[in-house]
């Protein structure tokens, strides 16, 4: 494979930093501020874009940086994996920062210059692990993607915000310095390098028998613990305790960097670590389709017990990323394009999910699924770009869910792995279980009703509920309620519309698939 040596992959990391400065001197400029962020935004996605000819031509942008002793350096490496998921996570970081203007400003947050400080650190931090050569670069990254948005997931300063912030850092903190850490220093006493290479950098000394099959399915279950930012259950709880953010985090987290963070890290792993024989020959494969199969059904069941909006949205990425893995680890052609390009599929959706959920919380006040009754007819673009996201989410062609679950369909049926088209099946009918009825209730469900259940409810229960409280709600109801400001619902339905081009346009990302798997 053709190597080009090129600054862009530094240039590309360094942009978003330097946005950091005039965000912190315009601190009381918030104009400026926050113009300073979307400029950085449009630079990245243009110096990301710009490297286009040089993938598709099937080569490989590389700019070492440091090398430390022989197999160990720090260095930065584009290939075609790393490629569509920096494409997408710097595309939607646009769309983002253009949201969160509308959002931090409608709900009145405090500390908006921190939170575009660390907005931009986070990215930076992202595109990093994209871009990384082999498991250190890799995992200096990582770490700094843990750490600057701590301050993101507590951004309230509450104390529900200070625990979902702890669990936060603990499950991901301690996953990366005890497993995943174990996980590297063993890497490289066996294969004498942490470089990512196509095919693997195990199978040498596997053939030459100088290294155990058990020591490698070890390895592999702590780098499984270690990138515990990919939610497969157990290591799943952090995801919806760090649901206290404020919505763009949210929407960052599921969508753009956390969690598609932690896949992207697994599928290096899959591929370019162990490789698609090595795997196969160890029968990990096997082995990760059950855990995966688990969270996905598992995940799915809690959505449907949720009333809070965000928390549903949670279990449902918990859900929806273990497609990702699940479709690498069938190790068939369709089932690895299918969790490739369900890296896209999932962000465009997703994103669009939780970007209605911060409309309705900053224009409606709403973050209950039982107080959306009748929401639809008087906030139409934000629940019908939700519509769009759910429909995405549930595969209904032509959305961009529909193109990734179907290689996925075909990937299994490749692998002779019947058992998980009926995980499939079954996935969707609960993401169909979970996301219809709140379109139902936006849209065809009378306010008035549910108005009246309420009032029924406080008069039997006035101890519990507070009969005055229910009272004066019954006899003076909100005031009207109407859609949210433009830089709250462009965003929302340029991404709405992402996912119906994603689906029906998805050749760019299944030619990156298909190089990632050659």
């Amino acid at each position: 494979m053709v190597e080009v040596v090129s600054i862009k992959p530094l240039l590309i990391i360094f942009i978003s930093l330097s946005a950091i400065l005039p965000i912190i001197l315009f601190d009381k400029h918030p104009n400026y501020r926050e113009t300073a962020s979307v400029i950085a935004g449009i630079l990245k996605f243009l110096v990301v874009i710009s490297m286009a000819p040089i993938i598709f031509a099937g080569q490989v942008i590389v700019f070492p940086l440091y090398t430390f002793i022989p197999g160990l350096q720090f260095s930065l490496r584009v290939d075609a994996l790393g490629f569509l998921f920096a494409s997408v996570a710097s595309l939607l970081w646009i769309v983002t920062s253009f949201y969160s203007i509308g959002y931090m400003r409608g709900a009145h947050e405090k500390n908006q210059t921190r939170f575009f400080s660390c907005f931009a650190l986070a990215i930076s931090a992202t595109m990093g692990v994209a871009f990384s050569a082999n498991l250190l670069t890799l995992y200096v990254f990582y770490e700094m993607l843990s750490l600057v948005t701590v301050p993101l997931v507590g951004h309230k300063e509450t104390a529900e915000a200070s625990f979902g912030t702890k669990k936060y850092l603990i499950y991901l903190a301690g996953a990366s310095k005890s497993a995943l850490l174990a996980a590297i220093v063993l890497t490289y006493s066996i294969a004498g390098t942490l470089d990512f290479i196509p095919g693997g950098i195990f199978a040498p000394a596997f053939e030459g028998e100088e290294v155990e099959s058990g020591l490698l399915t070890v390895i592999y279950v702590l780098f499984l613990i270690g990138f515990a930012k990919a939610a497969i259950m157990p290591l799943h709880s952090w995801l919806p305790a760090a649901m206290v953010a404020p919505t763009p985090v949210s929407a960052l987290l599921h969508a753009v960097a956390v969690v598609k963070v932690g896949v992207f890290s697994v599928l290096r792993i899959i591929f370019h670590i162990f490789g698609v024989d090595m795997m196969e020959t160890l029968g990990l494969g096997v082995m990760t389709l059950y855990l995966t199969s688990f969270t996905i059904i598992m995940a799915s069941v809690y959505a449907l017990t949720q009333d809070n909006l965000k928390a549903r949205l949670a279990y449902s990425t918990v859900s929806q990323l273990s497609y990702i893995v699940l479709g690498a680890v069938l190790l068939s052609p369709s089932g690895m394009m299918g969790g490739i390009v369900h890296i896209a599929a999932h962000a465009f959706s997703k994103i669009t999910l939780f970007m209605c959920a911060g409309s309705l919380y900053v224009t409606a006040h709403k973050t209950k699924i039982s107080e959306l009754s009748g929401i639809g007819r008087k906030m139409p673009w934000t629940m019908t770009a939700f519509a769009i996201g759910a429909f995405g989410m549930i595969g209904v062609p032509p959305l961009a869910g529909f193109v990734s679950k179907w290689y996925l369909a075909v990937g299994a049926i490749e692998a002779n792995q019947y058992p998980v088209l009926i995980v499939l099946l079954s996935s969707t009918i609960l993401n169909a279980a979970y996301f219809l009825p709140i379109i139902q209730k936006a849209f065809f469900n009378n306010e008035a009703e549910d108005k009246f259940k309420e009032a029924a409810q406080a008069a039997f229960l006035p101890q519990a509920l507070g009969a005055d409280a229910a009272h004066t709600d019954a006899l003076h109801p909100e005031k009207e309620i109407a859609e949210s400001s433009p830089f709250i619902v462009v965003p929302l339905m340029v991404t709405a519309i992402g996912s119906v081009l994603v689906g029906l346009f998805p050749q760019y990302f299944l030619e990156l698939a298909k190089q990632v798997i050659q």
